[in-house]
């Protein structure tokens, strides 16, 4: 399996690892069964994602998509965040072999999670905003 380099960079030293004390949302997504499971933490101030850290249990390309969805939203509006699509985060690592592509839709998943959590917090509904948090379909 071919990975680019932008792939082996990102798995090699993923940015962003590691947890949020006092985050203001909290996603996980994925399952034991398939084995890839990414939470990620996010600290929003005045609307913008200030802080975002992830932990991913998984292959190298769940890992390569977890880091480089964080760089993707950090410092970035909340809007821009809930636009982020697995097809970018893809892009922005220069592709991945298609049976990894599941890896990048947990990734966009995992940030639409934790901003749902940032809603519920809130007191707002997070449906009419985020969406229903579908998992990707390698994992059922």
């Amino acid at each position: 399996m071919l990975y680019s380099e932008k792939v082996l960079d990102h798995f090699s030293n993923p940015r962003n690892v590691g947890e949020i004390e006092d985050a203001d949302g909290i996603g996980e997504v994925g399952n034991a069964k398939c084995g890839d499971i990414m939470k990620m933490y996010l600290k929003i101030d005045n609307g913008i994602i200030s802080d975002v850290k992830f932990k991913t249990f998984g292959c190298g390309a769940a890992v390569a998509t977890s880091s480089m969805a964080t760089e993707l939203i950090k410092g970035k509006p909340i809007e821009d965040a809930l636009k982020l699509t697995n097809k970018a985060v893809v892009e922005a690592l220069d592709g991945l072999p298609a049976v990894k592509l599941h890896c990048s839709v947990l990734a966009e998943q995992a940030i639409k999670s934790a901003l749902s959590d940032y809603y519920t917090r809130q007191g707002i509904d997070p449906l009419p905003i985020v969406g229903e948090i579908s998992e990707c379909e390698h994992c059922h």
